[in-house]
């Protein structure tokens, strides 16, 4: 069997070593003394404390199907790389309460994009179920995420403060939506009016003597990858200017041990959730990675997200001294438990004790009779919608699980897409795109339910699409058609490519052995298998997120004659009921309508 295992436990040595060489006298003294019991003193100088942080949940109350219910790891008897099965919120309650057992301080923290792309179970209710479950599990504080913005800021503190839905209502007789016991964090997030933070940036907890502070906030890039409606009359600033901007300010206070969740995260160079990243942390790239280094030296651990790795890596601060950060992969399938120490004489968290390790939120444990219950009431209340049937497959179609640029899903939804508002009544669209980051999951052959194997339940397809978008159709010139498939590899998506889903009717060819705009290989261009006409109009399909110009798609934005359609759920529904059944499922697309040259990056 796989072991739990650990992540980063040989590089902390090291970073203890080095932390402890250059802070000197903040090293940790000998046992005797770390515990206060050397030189006569009656009292502990230390504190030890233990943090247990999560990201990017997304809702995921049932253990999530397909690739998205597993992580990777190392199996010990072979030395190969095996998938576990993974999450679920009945276990994942379990692990955390079983983690705090014998801490006399222990905190349940996370790094945002706690709701958001949930599946139908939550997601059906707002994410009013995904709320209740984290206050049963004990979360004590959050950063918001991108995701926290997809229904708007107004949304968002009824999910702080509680209320019935302003539309759909409440759900059940004689039950009000009471809000989070806990605080989400937005440092970063302010009205454009008045300046203000949108919530509380920062949180205080005594833990026994000593104030230990938290600054929450989400990616500067938020609005990028948010539907304009989500983020209006929003500003965010600088990741690092305001964690640092705060520091200060809790340090004002006397606060000197503190925490940032920061909804940004990094690419580690294994998938394998307990791989070593290095004392130097070489082995983890992205947007991280710069922001780790300029944080102030005060903060003491940095707890990430968004990029839904698994990670627990030290990265140097800006005085070159080694510091924890820690990411959880997503959807419930890990926790990580930060072990540190605070000085009770001075209030700072002792750097060098410092230790962080991922865990496996494992399904052969005893699940939480609590939130059994809670997901069995909501269960009840979705199944008349989660279990009707809609379509049929004949094997997995990978979307959030497919490692490669074109997935077989996108193929499948941007079909969907164009099968639906190609009428002239609908649009008339010529082709249509589909972001992947908007793919949240597979359709998965075998059943995860009674449905039986091959069937896909609205619930399943819901999953898929839970964001709801409606579709728009803009006129675009072939000009500016060209303009979009080069943006996927150029300007703000140079570095990290965020590659289309395409209609099966377009076909062009990418090399990614060159840089920017001309990795799109104009002269390969065919739509319907005739050449982009500069100059032509043609009737572009898009979900309102890419026909405003999200993901850095600014080409998308500069189409006219706009005209929305019916909402992305439904048209995929609506083509998975139209083009399969029992006697004829639909089988996986091939994917190969984009021929890519060099070597891909999966950055769904």
């Amino acid at each position: 069997m796989p072991i739990s295992g650990s992540t980063g436990r040989r590089s902390t040595a090291l970073a203890v070593a080095a932390a402890a060489a250059l802070f000197g006298t903040m090293a940790l003294p000998a046992t005797a003394e770390a515990h206060g019991r050397g030189h006569g003193h009656d009292k502990p100088k230390y504190e030890d404390l233990q943090l247990l942080a999560i990201n990017d949940f997304h809702g995921n109350l049932e253990p999530p199907a397909g690739s998205s219910g597993t992580i990777n790891e190392i199996d010990p008897a072979t030395g190969k790389t095996v998938a576990t099965p993974a999450g679920g919120v009945e276990y994942l309650a379990t692990a955390l309460r079983d983690a705090r057992k014998g801490h006399a301080n222990s905190l349940t923290v996370a790094a945002g994009d706690i709701i958001g792309a949930s599946p139908l179970v939550s997601g059906l209710f707002h994410d009013e179920p995904t709320i209740e479950a984290m206050n049963e599990i004990g979360l004590d504080v959050t950063s918001v995420g991108n995701h926290e913005f997809d229904e708007g800021s107004a949304e968002l503190l009824r999910m702080q403060n509680g209320g019935c839905h302003p539309t759909d209502g409440c759900y059940e007789k004689g039950r009000k939506f009471e809000g989070a016991d806990f605080p989400y964090l937005a440092a970063n997030v302010t009205s454009e009016k008045t300046g203000k933070t949108l919530l509380k940036p920062y949180w205080v907890k005594n833990v026994r003597g000593v104030k230990v502070g938290f600054i929450g906030v989400t990616l500067e890039g938020t609005p990028n990858i948010v539907t304009a409606a989500g983020v209006q009359g929003l500003k965010f600033g600088n990741e690092v200017t305001t964690i640092n901007k705060y520091a200060a300010e809790l340090k004002r206070q006397g606060v000197n041990s503190i925490v940032a969740l920061i909804h940004e995260g990094g690419l580690p160079a294994s998938n394998v959730y307990n791989y070593d990243c290095g004392a130097a942390g070489a082995g983890i790239s992205g947007p991280i990675v710069n922001i780790a280094k300029n944080i102030d030296p005060a903060v003491g651990a940095i707890v990430t997200g968004h990029t839904h790795n698994s990670y627990a890596c030290m990265i140097p601060d800006p005085n070159g001294v080694p510091r924890s950060v820690t990411s959880a992969a997503s959807f419930g399938r890990l926790y990580t438990e930060i072990d540190l120490k605070l000085d009770k004489r001075t209030g700072s968290i002792v750097r060098p004790s410092v230790s962080a390790a991922n865990h496996v939120v494992r399904r052969d444990v005893p699940k939480a009779p609590d939130l059994t219950a809670l997901l069995d009431r909501y269960s009840k209340l979705a199944a008349p919608i989660a279990n009707r049937a809609t379509g049929y497959i004949t094997a997995d179609i990978n979307g959030r699980g497919s490692t490669a640029l074109e997935k077989p899903l996108g193929d499948l939804i941007a079909d969907a897409q164009l099968a639906g508002l190609s009428a002239a009544d609908k649009g008339g669209a010529q082709v249509a795109f589909m972001n992947p980051g908007g793919i949240r999951a597979d359709l998965v052959y075998k059943a995860t339910g009674a449905e039986g194997d091959g069937v896909v339940t609205y619930g399943e397809a819901f999953a898929v699409q839970p964001f709801t978008n409606m579709m728009q159709v803009k006129t675009l010139t072939g000009a500016q058609l060209v303009q979009v498939l080069q943006q996927q590899v150029s300007g703000s998506n140079e570095a990290s490519p965020k590659v289309l889903q395409i209609s099966d009717n377009l076909h062009y060819t990418l090399d990614l052995n060159k840089a920017g705009a001309a990795r799109v290989v104009v002269d390969s261009i065919r739509l319907n298998g005739a050449p982009i006409d500069p100059a032509a109009n043609y009737r572009v399909a898009a979900n309102e997120f890419l026909a405003g110009g999200g993901d850095g798609f600014p080409a998308f934005a500069a189409g006219t004659d706009k005209l929305v359609g019916a909402s992305d759920l439904d048209l995929f529904n609506a083509y998975l009921t139209s083009h399969s059944s029992a006697s004829a499922p639909i089988a996986p697309p091939a994917a190969d309508r984009i021929k890519v040259i060099g070597i891909g990056q999966d950055n769904s």
